[in-house]
């Protein structure tokens, strides 16, 4: 049985974080991704970056098991470790030493707005621990800027998230960075991305 799911947003803003991506990747080392989703982001990109070693993560089964499939149907077994378990609010993560010693960047795409706002403190938190000065981490996601929605379309979205769960909603940028800096990150680039989202990335100080 075929275990792979299929995120039409994944395959529409694969390229646009791919050219974020070669930016600001090392050219080696683990590369965590929380919130792996379906998997179609994490295999893509381990193509289209060999030097580094993509790590998989959600706390959800039928997303890890989506995950393993895409892997296997890739023909990456041999370079990409399975997903690991990771519950972003669960710390510490439970990461191997060889996941510690050789990581590097920690990717997060689409995770704050359909979470708590724990969630986002920490993501911040762990990622401090985990992350070596210098090192980077990189949201994707719809943000507010200066509390305001960049878009109609985005306020509207955010009303839909609020419909489903009062902990949901699009994140204003300025209070995330806040949050970044007392985990002792500092924020280098926020790019504006198709769809009205941002790429942002902090690096460890």
């Amino acid at each position: 049985m075929d275990e792979r799911l299929f995120f039409p947003a994944t395959e529409r803003n694969s390229y646009s974080i791919h050219k974020v991506l070669t930016k600001y990747l090392p050219k080696n080392g683990f590369v965590l991704e929380i919130a792996s989703g379906s998997g179609e982001h994490a295999v893509t990109f381990q193509k289209l970056f060999p030097g580094i070693t993509w790590q998989t993560s959600d706390p959800v089964i039928v997303h890890r098991k989506s995950i393993s499939a895409w892997i296997r149907h890739k023909g990456l077994e041999e370079k990409m470790p399975p997903p690991i378990n990771i519950d972003v609010e669960q710390k510490p993560w439970d990461l191997s030493e060889k996941i510690k010693l050789n990581l590097k960047f920690i990717v997060c795409i689409n995770l704050l707005h359909i979470s708590s706002w724990s969630c986002t403190e920490s993501l911040f938190e762990e990622s401090s621990n985990q992350l070596k000065k210098g090192d980077s981490l990189m949201l994707y996601g719809p943000f507010k800027i200066n509390g305001e929605h960049t878009s109609s379309s985005n306020q509207l979205f955010d009303r839909s998230l609020k419909s489903k769960n009062q902990k949901w909603g699009v994140r204003d940028l300025e209070t995330v960075h806040l949050v970044a800096k007392t985990n002792g990150f500092e924020k280098l680039e926020f790019i504006e991305m198709p769809a009205n989202n941002l790429s942002v990335i902090f690096r460890k100080i």
